[in-house]
């Protein structure tokens, strides 16, 4: 059994990544008074024809590197001896998604799961959690030389599941990683997306979609390390509020550092408000160290539903629910239609329309 570093520092919430975060709602997922017990591990839905398969191994980071990592994600490489280790093998080129599901049954958990997109290879995975607990994890994630990785990460915890994630990727040389991060679940769900180029003329995608109902706490944080020539990095995340006390967190960072000429990046946040007593923060953050780059921007927005085209869609003999659930697919199709799964489109569109309709908006 790992153990924890002793340099652990317990986060208060007084710092300023924690702000926005209500740590009572974290299940003490943070602390020290509770050992992370291992978490149950993602399972490859059917028999898929890549052979691929997820195996466990003897953690691959070193302790000397906690110091410097988000407080949960130190404390579960000390607690979590284990890791579950998926490689896309060289050259291969996947015709078909690989599904994984995993299913939360206990509280006070950790997990890591390094996913190794070798060289020159060509793959799609859908991870997708469901169920109740508690959940401190890290994803690493590997993206070789010339390599391409779609990742599709769906949340649709239960109620009461609190769930605390970081998800690393590093890319190579001529890389290609496109994320689809959907959070629909779940009490409290923090995820700390990052990437970091460690090769010229890679691209990055980050894409996201959260929807928060009453009194849930949905929070993304999102830090792109532009620390290479050449690499082109795009950030889209939508959400939507429902609800009385329902709160959503982002934070876009993005770091163009003096060695990376030749950057071309841009992040995007939007927010919809459907509801008083619903709250959006949104906080784009772009730190440029040189001049000599192809371009750099971001934006954000937070508003109202839109009555004018409910009123629109009304005129034309559509009844009031239906035509705010048509607005509301409209306003995240931008990132469903990039699910490489229609049955999982579907599946999304249907769950937003059913919390639409128990929220009574």
């Amino acid at each position: 059994m790992s153990v924890l570093n002793t340099n652990y520092l317990e986060p208060t919430g007084r710092e300023e990544a924690w702000r926005f975060t209500p740590m009572k709602r974290l299940a003490n997922l943070h602390t020290t008074s509770l050992h992370l017990a291992p978490a149950p591990v993602f399972s490859i839905e059917g028999g898929h024809e890549s052979k691929v398969e997820i195996i466990n191994r003897a953690s691959s980071h070193s302790s000397t590197e906690l110091d410097t990592l988000d407080g949960v994600t130190q404390k579960v490489r000390g607690e979590i001896a284990e890791e579950s280790y998926l490689a896309i093998p060289t050259e291969a080129e996947l015709p078909h998604p690989i599904h994984l599901r995993r299913s939360l049954t206990s509280t006070g958990v950790g997990s890591r799961f390094v996913i190794d997109a070798k060289a020159h290879s060509r793959s799609t995975l859908i991870l997708h959690n469901s169920g109740d607990g508690s959940l401190a994890e890290e994803i690493d994630i590997h993206v070789a030389d010339g390599a391409s990785l779609t990742l599709v990460m769906i949340q649709e915890w239960g109620r009461a599941t609190a769930h605390l994630c970081r998800i690393h990727s590093t890319l190579a040389k001529d890389a290609k990683f496109d994320s689809i991060i959907l959070t629909l679940g779940g009490d409290l769900v923090r995820i700390l997306p990052s990437v970091e180029f460690v090769g010229e003329g890679a691209e990055a995608a980050l894409d996201g979609l959260y929807f928060a109902t009453d009194g849930q706490h949905l929070e993304h944080r999102i830090f792109i390390d532009h620390n290479k020539p050449r690499n082109k990095s795009r950030v889209n995340y939508k959400g939507a509020l429902v609800g009385e006390r329902s709160h959503t967190v982002w934070f876009g960072d993005v770091l163009i550092r003096s060695s990376a000429e030749g950057t071309d990046t841009y992040e995007l946040n939007r927010n919809l408000l459907l509801s008083d007593g619903a709250r959006a923060d949104s906080v784009p953050n772009l730190e440029i160290e040189t001049g000599e780059i192809v371009g750099a921007g971001h934006a954000s927005t937070t508003g109202r539903f839109d009555d004018e085209q409910l009123f629109y869609l009304m005129s034309r003999g559509i009844d009031r629910e239906t035509a705010k659930k048509l607005v509301i697919r409209g306003y995240f199709a931008e990132v469903i239609s990039k699910i490489p799964s229609e049955e999982i489109q579907n599946s999304i569109t249907s769950t937003i329309d059913h919390q639409l309709v128990k929220a009574g908006s």
